[in-house]
């Protein structure tokens, strides 16, 4: 009975962003006994989420979250990124969520909880928008980030010029080609050698971002740079994404055990 009262519990906090001038609300599952800096220290896993979602958003995907953080020892966080693609905006100076996250948010972390503070206790991933966060995000910080992952991310923005908000971001692609050829993820991989990170994309047969995941796959393949490349049965859905990150978590849980 000892053994069951040990248990993950969620907090709900705000984080303040120097660069945003705000709170940022993030939701973190913290497993028992990370809450002091006695023993092991912790790994962390930052999840993302999509377009039109919110700190929360992946505990209601995946509730089991909770109970797989508490059985792998591994510390749960995720933010509030607005419909801001973590991107800093070059266009709207109050959007700097690219700073947030790759610092601000892993300085907070880093203090408040008995984390692994260094790359190989940090894995970063998402869906959907937040695929594409975590992409752009590890490639530009792998000094921060040693693993990432995407699911059912878009991966290449440029397809979709007129989708999610993205221009609110980056202003009209039609007026701005290269800023949009520079803020894809996609245009990020020339920035790491093989080795660099450890890496799992996946992406369902029906979803409307399979082909811009092949054909990151594809400039992986051609750059040499080994990566777990999934597709499966699937549409752009929470049914994917609920069955998609059992298969990153296993894929993180073995890069931070690697790292112990």
């Amino acid at each position: 009975s000892a053994a069951f009262a040990q248990a993950a519990t969620v907090d709900t906090l705000s984080v303040w962003s120097a660069s945003m001038n705000k709170g940022v609300e993030v939701v973190v599952v913290v497993p028992d006994g990370a809450r002091t800096k006695t023993g092991p220290a912790y790994p962390v896993l930052y999840l993302l989420h999509g377009y039109s979602g919110y700190a929360a958003n992946w505990l209601q995907v995946k509730p089991e979250l909770v109970q797989l953080a508490e059985r792998d020892s591994v510390i749960v966080v995720c933010p509030d990124g607005k419909n801001s693609w973590y991107w800093d905006s070059p266009v709207d100076p109050s959007m700097r969520y690219e700073t947030f996250v790759s610092q601000e948010l892993l300085r907070d972390i880093d203090a408040r909880y008995h984390t692994r503070a260094d790359r190989s206790g940090r894995a970063i991933t998402g869906l959907s928008m937040g695929g594409h966060g975590a992409m752009w995000l590890s490639l530009r910080h792998k000094d921060r980030f040693g693993a990432a992952g995407s699911t059912s991310g878009g991966l290449d923005i440029r397809p979709f010029p007129d989708n999610w908000e993205m221009k609110k971001a980056l202003g009209e692609k039609a007026d701005n080609p290269k800023r949009w050829d520079d803020y894809a993820a996609i245009n990020q991989i020339d920035s790491i050698a093989n080795g660099d990170l450890a890496l799992i994309i996946d992406c369902g047969y029906g979803d409307f971002f399979a082909e811009v995941n092949r054909n990151f796959h594809d400039k992986l393949m051609e750059r040499g740079i080994d990566h777990d490349y999934i597709v499966r049965p699937g549409v752009h859905d929470g049914l994917y994404w609920n069955n998609s990150i059992d298969y990153q978590w296993l894929f993180f849980k073995k890069f931070f055990d690697r790292g112990r």
